[in-house]
């Protein structure tokens, strides 16, 4: 029985590296790197080496990144290693600024498609923004291949709008009716900036098309720590901003939030979300019924190749 993660337990991973059919889920707002911190704790050359300690111990099957500037990016894929792969974009109209990305254990998996979609009324646009948030919002989609179980499932990684609400809430319901609209199980993870008695968090949920991890893990194994610290000591029954959502048809045998602190310093702001997962058992797709013997042509064609239609007599 794995212990319960504690603020005491420093360096210690709240998961950990996972074995098939077990999938190791997580989400982490890197904080992106400012030209003048305001405090020391948030300076990037000081957090840098501690976002490698935390990947290097928990070693997750998908990552989802938020907030990460290029250069931030190559940190968390650094840490990583070469066995992983990764798929994500800026959200700025040169797909530069702040990214969002999907990383997975190229051991276990493989990207099958990808897409960016721009939280605005015109996703397909770069840089579009017309929900009522100041600066572009993305979500990263992709669909991957589980190797070793043979199964298919859907991420989506995204940030939304610290500063309008109205913003969060007609993001969520575009990321619902996209979740809604994909065939097989999907992943929703991100800094969602509302809590659990939010209107995006009502948004993310309603009609059953997504479930908070948290709330149906089998076991949790942590305390439910507000995910937003800023550097702070955690606190148990804060805010979580960030989550990990699933379709209902997922199996969540744990999570964790885990508020892991190295010699005293945080890696982010925000603190790691986990999630333990195992897709659906395909349903076995039916033995077709075996095909009759054609029956002769009564009357064959005695051209057996026709001179093509003109233009003029092709079909409707």
């Amino acid at each position: 029985m794995k212990r319960i993660v504690t603020p005491d337990a420093v360096g210690s991973p709240a998961v950990g590296a996972v074995a098939s059919p077990e999938v190791h889920l997580m989400t982490l707002n890197v904080r992106r790197r400012m030209a003048a911190s305001v405090s020391p704790h948030d300076r990037w050359n000081r957090r840098a080496p501690l976002v490698s300690r935390l990947l290097s111990s928990e070693r997750p099957t998908v990552l989802g990144i938020q907030e990460a500037l290029p250069d931030q990016a190559v940190v968390v894929a650094d840490a990583l290693g070469d066995r992983y792969t990764c798929v994500g974009t800026g959200r700025d109209t040169d797909r530069r600024g702040e990214r969002c990305e999907i990383h997975i254990d190229g051991d276990r998996m493989r990207f099958l498609d990808m897409r960016v979609h721009w939280l605005s009324g015109t996703p397909d646009v770069p840089g579009s923004r017309s929900f009522g948030n100041l600066l572009p919002r993305v979500a990263v989609q992709a669909e991957v291949e589980d190797l070793e179980v043979g199964s298919r499932f859907h991420v989506i990684v995204t940030h939304l709008d610290h500063l309008s609400e109205k913003s969060r809430r007609r993001s969520a319901r575009l990321l619902r009716e996209i979740a809604r609209s994909l065939d097989g199980p999907v992943v929703v993870m991100g800094d969602f900036n509302g809590g659990r008695r939010s209107g995006v968090f009502a948004e993310l949920t309603r009609d059953d098309v997504l479930v908070d991890t948290w709330g149906t893990a089998a076991r949790r194994l942590s305390p439910e720590w507000g995910t937003y610290s800023r550097y702070r000591a955690p606190a148990a029954g804060g805010n979580r901003l960030d989550r990990i959502l699933v379709s209902p048809s997922v199996h969540v045998d744990a999570a964790a939030i885990n508020p892991v602190r190295f010699d005293g310093a945080a890696a982010s702001d925000h603190e790691p979300v986990h999630a333990v997962v195992r897709w659906p058992e395909r349903e076995p797709r039916p033995h077709p019924e075996p095909r009759p013997e054609p029956h002769p042509d009564p009357h064959p064609n005695p051209n057996p190749n026709p001179k093509p239609r003109e233009d003029g007599d092709s079909p409707r």
